[in-house]
């Protein structure tokens, strides 16, 4: 009995030992090349407020992104290092490795995860308009879609294909800038612009001329991700470990309360 038992100590001792071995070769090449560098490059649009916005008063980078990345480089034992980027290249960024992961809210689109792979979601929003104060005929969102009204959109983003697909007799602008949507509007060559909850509440926040279009019926919902170059399946589970992680103690929460964005945080 007493050699059995030495037996089944020696056999646990090689499968502990083989697993250990296992998990070692299960980090990916993207998380070895962090942990040598120490750096996390991360591409964020320091135009998204809330989320990952330059602040113009301070200088200072502030949002949800900008704190969850910087957990992210803790629990990496790594510094962040942020990589400017916006919508219209970051997934050509992604590819050519200018960083390891994008964190600025990216929405899940078929179309974008033909190019890249993305995360669990973390965010969810809804579409929301945005118009001038004194806008003759347009006070709601359900009168949006009549002829003549331009719909200003930013190229590139998901709200482009919701509106081309969605309205009947609006007329959709799609524009290559996002600054270029409230000059649209504040100009009258546009009559509203779309954008989503983040971007919103910044319009109502900072300019007054600005209001706030809410659906009655919520519109399609559009769940916010981490993005990174494909074929890395090892670095994939480790960005959903980490968002698994935010959600279930608590500081994807805190970090969204800090910002308002409460309202459209994923739980578990």
């Amino acid at each position: 009995m007493k050699h059995r038992h030495s037996f089944i100590s020696y056999l646990l001792v090689i499968f502990l030992g083989c697993s250990g071995f296992s998990s070692a070769f299960a980090l990916s090449e993207r998380e070895s090349k962090i942990n040598n560098t120490g750096e996390l490059k991360v591409c964020i649009w320091p135009d998204y407020f809330s989320i990952s916005y330059k602040n113009i008063k301070t200088g200072k980078l502030e949002g949800v992104d900008i704190e969850l990345a910087q957990e992210f480089a803790k629990d990496l034992n790594a510094r962040v290092k942020f990589v400017p980027t916006h919508f219209g290249i970051f997934m050509k960024d992604i590819e050519q490795d200018k960083c390891d992961i994008a964190m600025f809210g990216v929405g899940r689109t078929q179309q974008r995860m033909q190019r890249i792979d993305f995360s669990e979601p973390y965010l969810s929003s809804g579409m929301y308009a945005i118009a001038s104060k004194g806008h003759p005929i347009i006070n709601s969102w359900e009168e949006i879609d009549q002829p003549g009204v331009m719909v200003s959109v930013q190229k590139g983003t998901y709200m482009e294909i919701a509106m081309k697909s969605s309205l009947r007799h609006a007329e959709v602008v799609p524009v290559i800038k996002h600054s270029q949507r409230e000059v649209e509007v504040r100009s009258g060559r546009a009559d509203v612009f779309i954008t989503d909850y983040p971007y919103g509440q910044k319009m109502i926040t900072n300019y007054d001329w600005a209001k706030l279009l809410t659906p009655q019926q919520k519109t399609q919902q559009f769940e916010y991700a981490y993005a990174i170059k494909k074929g890395q399946p090892e670095w994939l589970a480790r960005v959903n470990q980490f968002v698994s992680d935010i959600k279930k103690d608590g500081r994807l929460l805190q970090h969204a309360r800090s910002y308002n964005l409460e309202p459209i945080v994923i739980g578990n």
